[in-house]
C-alpha cells in the first residue's frame, strides 16, 4: 500500500521499520557473485524502460537496446498495425545479431520495411514473422511459421516503452508500476518532445549512481560551486532536506520544494543565466501545461521544486516545476561498471530564444551530472578495499536503504526458487 507523509514529530526511516536504522553494508555493490545473481533475479524479470513512443514515429520505425545485464539485445519496432513490438535481436538461422550497423555492440535506429540478416539474408517482417529464406529448398523440413523472431513482452505506459525478458512476467506492467507511479497519468509527456541526451560509461556499480540522485544531503557541498559564493556558503551552513519521501512496492519518490533561478536576487544569479533566461531549473519562460496530475507534489510544497520518481530497477523520471522533465537510466555492464543515460524533454522550441534556453538547461544538467558522477569511481575503489564494511546513513538517505533492500529481496527470492527447483 502507498505510504503518506510522516507525522510532524516522526522520522522517515523509523516509519519503515523493515528498513532498519543500522549502518549499511555495500557488499551488493562490490561483489561479482551478487551481480551475477542480479542479472537473473532482477534484469531478466523486472519491467525495464527502453525508450519512448516518439522514437517510433511511423510504420517501420525501430531502435535497438543493448541490455548487457541480461546478456541480450532487443529490437523495438512499430509494425504495420501501429503496434509497438519487441524481439530478441537474433536471427533464427545461425544466431547472428540481426540489426546492427558497423559495430555490433552499438545501438542503432532507423526505418525499414523488413529486417534482413547480414549473414545469409533471412528476412523478417515488422511483426517478427520469417518471410524469406535464401535457398529454402536446401533445408530439411523447414517450418517458417515456427521460426519467427523471439518475442519479448512489451507494453506502453504514458508513452514510455517497457520490456520484460521473463518467459512469463509475474505482473502486468500496470501492476508492477503501482499507484504511486501511475498517479502521474495526465502529465503531458507527449507534448514535451524536444529531447537532449547524454551517455557516459561510469566506473562504479549501478546502484551507487542511483544513490547519488536519491538524496539532497550532498547538494550544498558537491554542487556548491554552481552558485555564487555567498549563496553557496549559506546553503552549506543551513544544509538541505527534502520535505517528502515515499515508498510504494519496489519504487521510491523524493519530492522537494525549490526556489527557481529567476526569482533569486540578480546578484545570486550567473550572467549566463540572465542572458539565456535559463539554468539548472530550466527555461525561465514556463510553458502552460494545464492541470497537473494528483500524483505530483504530494506534500503540497509551495514553492514546489521537483519530484524524482525512482522506478525499480534502474529508471528515474524527474519532473521539474518549470514545465519540463528528465529521465535517467543506469544500465549495468559488470559489478563495478555501468552505462548512464540522461534525457531532457522540453516543449518544442518555437523561437531561437527558446532553443538557446533549452540548450542552457541541458548544458547545466550535464555539469551537475558530471559532479554527481565524479565521486563514484573513488567510492567504488574504496568500497572494494573493504577497509570499512558498514556505513551510517541519515534519515534523508531512506531511499538508499530501500533500493539496496529491494535488490537483496529480489536476489533472495531468486535463490529460494532456485534451491526449491533443485530439491524438486
Amino acid at each position: 500500500m502507498p505510504r503518506w507523509p510522516k507525522p510532524a514529530e516522526g522520522s522517515w526511516t523509523q516509519h519503515y521499520p523493515e528498513l532498519g536504522t543500522a549502518p549499511m553494508s555495500y557488499d551488493d555493490s562490490i561483489t561479482p557473485e551478487f551481480f551475477e545473481l542480479e542479472r537473473e533475479a532482477i534484469f531478466k524479470r523486472a519491467w525495464l524502460n527502453v525508450g519512448r513512443v516518439e522514437q517510433l514515429p511511423r510504420t517501420g520505425s525501430y531502435f535497438t537496446k543493448e541490455i548487457a545485464a541480461a546478456h541480450t539485445s532487443v529490437i523495438v519496432v512499430r509494425d504495420r498495425e501501429g503496434n509497438v513490438n519487441a524481439f530478441h535481436n537474433i536471427c533464427r538461422h545461425r544466431g547472428n545479431k540481426l540489426v546492427w550497423n558497423d559495430f555490433p555492440r552499438e545501438e542503432v535506429s532507423g526505418t525499414c520495411r523488413q529486417f534482413t540478416c547480414k549473414y545469409h539474408g533471412w528476412r523478417y517482417d515488422l511483426d517478427g514473422s520469417l518471410n524469406f529464406v535464401q535457398q529454402e529448398e536446401e533445408f530439411f523440413d523447414l517450418d517458417k511459421d515456427a521460426l519467427g523472431l523471439v518475442r519479448v513482452h512489451c507494453d506502453v505506459w504514458a508513452g514510455f516503452i517497457f520490456v520484460n525478458l521473463d518467459r512469463e512476467p509475474r505482473q502486468s506492467l500496470r501492476e508492477f508500476l503501482g499507484p504511486m507511479v501511475t498517479g502521474l497519468e495526465g502529465y503531458p509527456f507527449d507534448k514535451l518532445t524536444q529531447r537532449f541526451t547524454y551517455r557516459s560509461e561510469v566506473g562504479a556499480n549501478w546502484k551507487l549512481y542511483m544513490d547519488a540522485f536519491q538524496e539532497f544531503y550532498h547538494a550544498p557541498v558537491l554542487h556548491g560551486k554552481q552558485t555564487p559564493d555567498n549563496y553557496s556558503m549559506a546553503a552549506q551552513q543551513a544544509g538541505f532536506e527534502a520535505p517528502h519521501y515515499r515508498l510504494d512496492g519496489p519504487h521510491r519518490l523524493v519530492s522537494t520544494s525549490g526556489v527557481v533561478t529567476w526569482e533569486l536576487d540578480p546578484s545570486m544569479r550567473k550572467p549566463m543565466e540572465d542572458i539565456t533566461r535559463s539554468g539548472l531549473f530550466g527555461p525561465w519562460d514556463v510553458p502552460d501545461l494545464g492541470e497537473m496530475p494528483a500524483g505530483l507534489n504530494p506534500a503540497g510544497c509551495d514553492p514546489w521544486g521537483l519530484d524524482s520518481f525512482q522506478l525499480w530497477p534502474n529508471f528515474v523520471i524527474l519532473i521539474w516545476s518549470g514545465g519540463w522533465y528528465l529521465t535517467y537510466h543506469y544500465w549495468p555492464t559488470s559489478h563495478n561498471t555501468h552505462t548512464f543515460e540522461g534525457n531532457l524533454y522540453f516543449m518544442p522550441a518555437r523561437t531561437a530564444r527558446d532553443r538557446v534556453a533549452h540548450e542552457m538547461a541541458a548544458v547545466t544538467f550535464k555539469e551537475y551530472g558530471l559532479q554527481d558522477s565524479s565521486t563514484l569511481e573513488a567510492t567504488q575503489l574504496m568500497l572494494e578495499s573493504r577497509a570499512v564494511t558498514t556505513f551510517p546513513l541519515n534519515d534523508q538517505e531512506i531511499l538508499l536503504r530501500h533500493l539496496h533492500k529491494v535488490a537483496g529481496d529480489w536476489v533472495d527470492e531468486y535463490r529460494r526458487e532456485r534451491a526449491e527447483a533443485v530439491r524438486s
